[in-house]
């Protein structure tokens, strides 16, 4: 691919980063696409905004086209770069322009060889700058699933699943406020896939336009047809563009045509009906036949029409000269053309040896053949970082599948080709965890697996290899981080399965994988497929354990349902899973927790009375983790582990919370990556770095989340990554982290179409308390707005709200209000909304009134200097707030110095203030924040 790209006068890695935030592209696309980390990519975007001399991510965008202008460069335009010429066609050219620029849908429809491609792609690059967010190219050909229509125009755009979103569905999310061109190549063997996929992309991207290229109309709405004509042969050759395409093929090769000759051309170019890929078959014959030789075989109509089904005259025209191509190889060339077809993306020699070096053939010929191949244009050849990559034009690989049949050689060949995508497949997943280079090697291979996949999922007598392939490759896709196309891939290895619990297996891996996509219904739904598969297959004892974990889906996942099952059917799965247990210790386990989720919503099953002072449901979640601890199993201990934080949060024990879900990550910090522990390690994270908030350990909380920000997962989800950090940095006062971070979540949450998403609303106040510190009130309520847009219930954000909103009041001076944004009492709050921010919300109140002179002030701090005990920054807070009520001064430095331990800046530099101390205004300075009003 070539891609011109916006400069700003800065580094080449900087200019491409640049580029693509000006398509509105997130640091996770940027770091996919450029293969460099989200770190690197953050580090690049602060660099930027230093250069350019801009505050924020939108206004860098903003400058990029700015830049574009000013350094004369092209906008964006990710095209293949052209091997060779582009000659004549000015007519369509403009033609085709035209329609482009009026249509939003157009086909450039025409046979194979025509030159539907190269005319799109030389349109694209006209109006690439038309388009403010460019044009892109998106390569059909290896494509050989309609429904991975959507994945290959992600791939090409360096996209990625969204949690919560097919990929398709990510790819128009992330399109639909671009002003974009995309081309389209090869749809006729798709139309199944590409029609609705392209209906979908113009619907909900009204500023998408698409120029598409196929043998066969789409038959979409909208869809405008241009078909592409021959090239122009006419009476007079200096204005003939297919002799001018004759002529400059020659050239190339060093056999310019001598002006005399001009007659033979033209009786060559119309012979060939003006068809672009038989001209340049033939010209790239000239230095072996010469003119005359060239002239005397196309004269001959027995060599020129001999076999293959006649579509009609263009299509006959293509046939014969690949017919007379093939006439003029050599056996073993011929033969190696034949089977290299089946490669549907660009293969190596090694690559090619490995299929098609079998007798006749000997391994050591076939590089010959390529290279012979590629002289005589058969096959194109570019250089990569493995080497030089072949590919043969989609239609010479239709022909040479023909040829394949007719000669009865395609059998061993796709079947040698499976092996190889089988061998590449198995290679690729004993590299995981992914080596430097294994996402190049897996986009390399994957088309081909995929195609090998298909074939050999037709053939009976592969059943089995198609299974182990199917496996490989949904390892594979999750490890790629194409989590929708992982899940597809293990339920196919399910049905493809003979052993009932191989079957079993899949489907479990399914459904984890569902959990990871945050699809509740489809995690629910797999899991009683694997319950029914595994009690026809005898497996009781393993039938219970999905029964159950079918059943705690409904809970733990419930925020994940588009419509929850039936009030009733979670009850339903248990009393089932309890009957088939067996006394198998893991089904006893997962039966265990899936009470701690059903039980408590069962009316009949209400807690009995008991004098034990442990609240049922910590007694219940306890015996849950025992069970699980006894199985051995890490992660079926994680679930239990998170069920008893769950229970521990309710009854309010802050303290016990934060201390199981730091044993649940430590528990899982050296558990392998797979599709249940990802699950399990994101969950815990978040809840992690959520209680160390709770119990004012901010450097726990912020290491947690950044664990949480770099885990692969969530490479998409810059939103939810980057949450629990801006939380904790915002409550440190880390001011340039947050700001840092609120570009990766707005850019990240506006790619995924504003969706309502309760849960980072915390990390969106977390930023206006920032804007808050630092003065800036329309920042402030541009993100207090935000908030609202996440779709939070008031009811749901009433204890954050309230202690952010008292950390900004009394950080300008004004206690009163302060104290007024902090009445309610948190003993009337639902737990879970006042869990981690009932010590933030005491101690703050207890500074409020004593600030504000309230004359309950003393009794505010008596409460809360009871509840935070053990918690470093609300005691210090309170331990301030006392001092300051008996005006005893002289205990300020050493509370400041608690703080300072404590990892929280902010809360010294204020501390600091309180005091007079000359050094607070520079100390809020350096953090990024407005010296306060006292």
């Amino acid at each position: 691919m070539s891609t011109q790209k916006v400069a700003a006068g800065i580094s080449g890695r900087e200019a491409e980063v640049l580029t693509l935030i000006g398509q509105h592209r997130s640091n996770a696309e940027i770091g996919a696409q450029l293969y460099i980390s989200v770190r690197t990519v953050e580090t690049h975007v602060s660099s930027l905004l230093r250069k350019v001399g801009v505050p924020d991510r939108r206004a860098l965008a903003q400058r990029a086209a700015e830049l574009t202008r000013a350094e004369q460069s092209e906008v964006v335009a990710v095209l293949p770069a052209p091997l060779t010429s582009f000659v004549g066609r000015a007519r369509e050219r403009a033609e085709l322009r035209q329609a482009v620029a009026v249509q939003r849908h157009v086909t450039a429809l025409g046979p194979g060889g025509v030159g539907k491609t190269r005319l799109a792609l030389a349109v694209a690059a006209d109006l690439a700058g038309e388009f403010a967010d460019g044009a892109w190219f998106v390569d059909l050909v290896p494509v050989t699933d309609p429904a991975m229509t959507g994945s290959a125009v992600a791939r090409a755009l360096g996209l990625g699943e969204q949690q919560g979103r097919s990929l398709d569905d990510s790819v128009l999310t992330a399109l639909a406020d671009r002003h974009t061109l995309l081309v389209l190549d090869n749809c006729e063997h798709l139309r199944e896939g590409a029609a609705p996929f392209i209906e979908r992309l113009l619907a909900h991207c009204p500023r998408v336009t698409v120029l598409a290229t196929s043998r066969a109309r789409l038959m979409v709405p909208f869809e405008q047809v241009y078909a592409v004509p021959p090239l122009s042969l006419g009476d007079d050759a200096a204005t003939a563009d297919a002799i001018a395409l004759f002529l400059d093929r020659a050239a190339a090769l060093g056999w310019p045509v001598e002006p005399e000759q001009l007659d033979q051309v033209t009786e060559v170019c119309q012979r060939l009906d003006g068809l672009a890929l038989p001209i340049e078959l033939a010209a790239a014959r000239l230095p072996t036949l010469g003119l005359d030789g060239l002239t005397a075989s196309l004269a001959d109509p027995l060599r020129l029409l001999v076999g293959g089904r006649r579509a009609d005259d263009r299509h006959r025209s293509v046939r014969a000269m690949l017919d007379w191509s093939q006439a003029l190889l050599t056996n073993s060339d011929r033969c190696v053309l034949r089977r290299v077809s089946v490669f549907v993306a660009p293969f190596t020699f090694a690559d090619a040896a490995e299929v098609a070096g079998y007798p006749p053939l000997e391994p050591n010929s076939v590089a010959d053949g390529l290279a012979r191949l590629a002289e005589q244009s058969l096959l194109t050849a570019a250089p990569s970082a493995g080497g030089t990559r072949y590919r043969a034009l989609e239609t010479i690989r239709q022909y040479e599948t023909e040829q394949l049949l007719e000669t009865g050689e395609l059998p061993e060949v796709l079947a040698r080709h499976l092996h190889w995508c089988s061998k590449t497949a198995a290679a690729l997943t004993g590299d995981l965890p992914p080596a430097t280079d294994w996402r190049t090697r897996f986009d390399a291979a994957a088309d081909d697996i995929r195609a090998a996949l298909a074939w050999a999922a037709e053939q009976s007598e592969l059943r089995a290899d198609a299974y182990d392939l199917a496996l490989s490759l949904a390892q594979l896709t999750f490890t790629r981080n194409l989590v929708g196309e992982s899940q597809q891939r293990y339920e196919q290895a399910a049905a493809l399965a003979e052993d009932p619990i191989d079957a079993v297996s899949a489907l479990r891996h399914a459904a984890e994988v569902a959990g990871c996509r945050m699809r509740g219904a489809d995690m629910y739904r797999l899991y009683r497929g694997a319950a029914d598969t595994a009690r026809n297959a005898g497996d009781t004892a393993g039938a219970a354990r999905d029964l159950a974990t079918a059943a705690i889906t409904v809970y733990r996942m419930s925020e994940t349902f588009s419509e929850p099952p039936p009030s009733n059917a979670a009850a339903a799965l248990l009393s089932d899973a309890r009957e088939l247990t067996d006394d198998d210790p893991a089904a006893l386990a997962a039966v265990a927790l899936a009470e701690c989720g059903v039980l408590p919503h069962t009316a009949d099953s209400a807690p009995s009375a008991s004098e034990s002072p442990v609240p049922e449901p910590i007694t219940r979640a306890e015996r849950a983790v025992d069970l699980a601890y006894r199985t051995g199993d890490p992660l079926a201990e994680s679930a239990a582990l998170d069920a008893l934080a769950a229970a521990q949060c309710w009854a309010g024990d802050t303290f016990a919370t934060a201390a199981t879900t730091q044993r649940r990550v430590e528990l899982l910090a050296a558990v392998p990556v797979t599709p249940a522990s990802a699950l399990e390690r994101v969950n815990a994270l978040a809840e992690a770095s959520d209680t160390c908030i709770g119990v004012g350990d901010l450097d726990g909380a912020h290491r947690w989340a950044e664990q949480l920000r770099d885990l692969p997962l969530l490479a998409e989800r810059g939103d939810f990554a980057t949450s629990r950090r801006l939380v904790a940095d915002a409550l440190a006062g880390n001011a340039d982290n947050v700001l840092t971070d609120s570009r990766r979540f707005i850019d990240a949450w506006e790619l995924s179409g504003r969706l309502h998403a309760p849960n980072l609303a915390t990390a969106a106040a977390a930023v206006a308390l920032i804007h808050g510190l630092r003065g800036d009130g329309d920042a402030r309520a541009e993100w207090l707005a935000i908030v609202d847009n996440l779709g939070v219930a008031p009811d749901q954000k009433a204890a954050y709200s309230a202690v952010f909103e008292a950390i900004v009041l009394l950080h300008h001076g004004q206690p009163d209000r302060a104290l007024a944004s902090l009445s309610a009492d948190p003993d009337e709050m639902d737990e879970q909304i006042i869990w981690i921010w009932r010590h933030w919300y005491l101690a703050l109140r207890a500074e409020a009134a004593v600030l504000a002179a309230h004359p309950n002030a003393r009794d505010y701090v008596t409460t809360a200097r009871t509840t935070v005990s053990g918690n470093p920054i609300a005691t210090a807070m309170v331990d301030r707030a006392t001092a300051l009520l008996d005006h005893a001064p002289e205990r300020l430095p050493a509370i400041a110095i608690a703080f300072e331990t404590a990892h929280c800046p902010y809360q010294r530099a204020r501390t600091l203030s309180l005091m007079g101390d000359n050094s607070a205004p520079a100390a809020l300075t350096s953090l990024g924040l407005t010296p306060p009003m006292r």
